[in-house]
């Protein structure tokens, strides 16, 4: 019995043993994660983390209970019961499919997509996460930013963040390899790893490649990434890029500029590297723009890259950052309906 115990508790399926009088004999520990079961055996109420008031059986809402009534209905018929459930609990709204089969004198339920389901549910609260990590949709004071962020997947793996360091707007857009989990994973870092409160985006680089270091990832795990810091009395712009292919972008009276920087990424590939901080003078009106890989080489159908020249053209035609950004997420749905890679940008006016 331990063996067949220890068996059930090392598979992904979650199962649930019932006896006649509704008493649970038995549930394995995908049952116990996925309903936040209270432990192995006991009532329903228990084993399905219900959190009515009334003794399981006895209240009001037992009779309406979906788990007791489909044990129920085999219990009336030959035995086998099988139903797709929606549950609502304290862990949040469950949805799933069990089937209920005799089991000598017991009975059998089978939560067939139970692994999948709370993947799912996991994903969703990485998701939650992830969406409170974005900066505030309006900015509370200092320069007036837009930005747009459309990960390919459920979890992204860029970074847009914009806040205030000695009174003055700072600007964070980092780019992590990989898409997905890893990659959420990863931002996650770059989020927590970040010094908002180092003055020089030059310094500020180099302290989150040390702190990479850290990891011992290997090679093919890698940050790009750009820093802006926004002096509004002396109309300056101070920057510094790790390994960020696509350029910052300036928009002035004279046209269009792209400010490069040829440095590495934040990564083991040059782990003692310090990056350097430059100054670009900007005038009232203009707009500057990060923006990742993910936008310049997102393909048609055709294979045709988006490219830069798109956007310096977008940017060229817009009269605000917020207009620009709202250009910029159009013209991106039209020229491709599916993404391979995440979208992100941040256009600040200046």
């Amino acid at each position: 019995m331990n063996l067949y115990r220890e068996v059930l508790d090392n598979i992904p399926t979650a199962a649930i043993v019932v006896d006649k009088n509704m008493r649970v004999r038995y549930t394995n520990r995908a049952f116990r994660t996925f309903f936040h079961a209270r432990g192995v055996r006991g009532t329903l109420k228990d084993a399905t983390g219900c959190r009515e008031a009334e003794l399981c059986g006895q209240g009001v809402k037992c009779a309406y209970c979906p788990v007791r009534t489909l044990f129920s209905d085999a219990m009336k018929g030959d035995g086998n019961a099988l139903r797709n459930l929606i549950m609502r609990l304290d862990a949040g709204d469950l949805n799933f499919r069990i089937k209920v089969s005799p089991l000598g004198k017991y009975y059998l339920g089978v939560v067939d997509n139970a692994y999948e389901t709370e993947i799912a549910r996991e994903m969703y609260s990485a998701q939650d996460i992830q969406q409170r990590l974005l900066p505030p949709a309006s900015p509370s004071g200092g320069t007036h930013y837009s930005f747009m962020y459309i990960p390919c997947r459920e979890i992204g793996g860029d970074l847009p963040d914009v806040y205030e360091a000695d009174g003055e707007t700072m600007g964070f857009l980092a780019d992590v390899s990989g898409k997905g989990i890893s990659a959420g994973m990863l931002s996650a870092f770059v989020k927590a790893g970040w010094d908002r409160s180092e003055p020089s985006p030059a310094k500020a680089l180099t302290a989150l490649n040390a702190k990479f270091q850290e990891l011992n990832l290997d090679e093919t795990s890698y940050v790009t990434a750009i820093a802006v810091r926004i002096d509004r009395r002396r109309s300056e712009i101070r920057y510094s890029v790790a390994g960020h292919n696509a350029p910052m972008l300036l928009k002035s009276a004279l046209g269009i500029d792209e400010i490069e920087m040829n440095a590495p990424p934040v990564s083991n590939w040059m782990p003692d590297y310090r990056y350097e901080d430059r100054v670009i003078g900007y005038r009232g009106g203009d707009i500057l723009a990060l923006v990742t890989d993910g936008v310049t080489e997102s393909r048609n159908e055709a294979g045709e890259l988006f490219s830069v020249e798109r956007v310096e053209e977008i940017l060229r035609r817009s009269e605000n950052a917020e207009r620009f950004i709202e250009r910029l997420k159009a013209a991106l749905k039209e020229f491709c309906s599916v993404f391979d890679d995440d979208l992100t940008a941040i256009a600040f006016d200046l």
